[in-house]
């Protein structure tokens, strides 16, 4: 059922028609609805992600859902630079330019940090800051030779805020957030805009299966959270939207929190509402991080 105010419809913006559009981590989640978005306002799309049968089975149905729209997809990993240029080479010679970038694929290592393996904690670093790094370099590489561009990272709300056991994932988005304004005043005289969404909780297949897990409690994020619900996938793909359009030319370097208000509330137990109680303010949550 849908939440009282959530987004369901994708937002138009007609001078995104006909742009190129490359979003990493868009197998799954975030990065699938953002592509699927872009795709439906006339986009053509590059799917990168490192599984490559999920892009073997989710490609042919973008494909199908938008004709006439060129739907490209390469398997790489985020961080490996010369994988990641061969993709981007590959659909800038099918499509001639390059739009938008969307640095988007991420991973968590949450646990408390006295026992988080440096292994997970160096995964974290290579996927969610140097695969970033890696992407948007890339891309502006492209977008310099031409008119400009954007270029929109993800970070987090985890990014502007803290929560325990989240070390490596707090750490990383942080990280995000301070290099989508370095790149953007950096960039900027070439035409290229850089900013940075940052989702809060959202519904998305991998936050139902936590949940069904028992590794989460919607209903206490929902308790926790301002708006009384969880975000949407179209929420965040709206925002990419917007941020990829003409409409906001003169936004760089910004951080876009989109979290119900999680963020802006200090208080450490929020009322939810009419009759239903009041929660601790770490929401009931068990060491998963947004998507």
């Amino acid at each position: 059922m849908t939440e009282p105010n959530t987004t369901t419809e994708a937002a138009v913006y007609p001078d995104l028609s006909g742009s190129s559009v490359c979003v990493t981590g868009a197998a799954r989640g975030l990065g699938l609805a953002m592509a699927d978005a872009f795709a439906r306002a006339g986009c053509h799309v590059l799917l990168l992600d490192l599984d490559g049968d999920e892009l073997d089975r989710v490609r042919p149905a973008l494909a199908a859902r938008h004709p006439g729209r060129v739907i490209a997809a390469a398997t790489a990993p985020v961080s490996d630079q010369d994988a990641v240029t061969a993709a981007l080479t590959a659909f800038t010679a099918r499509t001639g330019e390059l739009s938008v970038m969307v640095a988007n694929a991420g991973v968590s290592a949450n646990a408390p940090s006295l026992d988080l393996e440096l292994d997970r904690w160096n995964t974290a670093l290579d996927v969610n800051l140097t695969g970033v790094f890696v992407c948007a370099r890339a891309a502006a590489r492209i977008m310099r030779e031409g008119d400009g561009g954007v270029i929109l990272t993800t970070s987090s709300m985890y990014g502007v805020t803290a929560g325990p056991e989240r070390a490596a994932y707090c750490a990383t988005k942080a990280a995000v957030a301070a290099l989508t304004k370095v790149l953007a005043v950096e960039w900027a005289p070439s035409g290229i805009r850089v900013n940075a969404l940052a989702p809060g909780y959202v519904e998305t297949d991998l936050l139902n299966r936590l949940a069904d897990a028992g590794r989460l409690d919607t209903r206490a994020l929902r308790r926790r959270t301002p708006r009384g619900r969880l975000g949407t996938p179209q929420d965040i793909a709206n925002l990419a939207l917007f941020l990829s359009s003409g409409v906001s030319a003169n936004i760089t370097g910004q951080v876009l929190v989109s979290d119900g208000g999680w963020t802006a509330d200090g208080y450490a137990v929020t009322p939810a509402g009419p009759g239903a109680g009041r929660n601790p303010g770490n929401g009931g949550l068990r060491g998963s991080g947004p998507e």
